[in-house]
């Protein structure tokens, strides 16, 4: 019940923090369970999801790959859908998720593609 509890608190202080940096960008909202990751990019004054990426998705899941490997492919995905809309400036929003492991390694290849936060 605690750990349930301090999760909510870390996202809710990440997104007030957050929202003090969004003028005109759109929010990168990262998902992570235990085999799998989801990622959308959000706008926020519209609230809708303008492009996204899973490993659940048939192309991704169809490699049989390692989990940080697989946070690299959707970090690619993710990267080359955002340019196809022409979708640069962006905010990271890792949820209550700790800036580390795979959720470091999607930011990381996210940057190398070309978003910048």
């Amino acid at each position: 019940m605690k750990k349930i509890n301090s999760k909510i608190k870390r996202k809710l202080r990440n997104r007030k923090k957050l929202k003090k940096v969004n003028n005109n960008r759109y929010r990168i909202s990262v998902t992570k369970s235990l085999n799998n990751l989801h990622a959308q990019i959000i706008d926020d004054k519209q609230r809708k999801t303008l492009v996204s990426a899973s490993s659940i998705e048939k192309e991704i899941k169809a490699k049989k790959v390692k989990k940080m490997e697989k946070s690299n492919l959707i970090g690619e995905v993710l990267a080359k859908r955002a340019k196809e809309k022409n979708i640069v400036d962006v905010y990271f929003d890792r949820g209550e998720y700790r800036y580390h492991g795979r959720v470091k390694t999607f930011a990381e290849t996210l940057r190398k593609n070309g978003l910048k936060f």
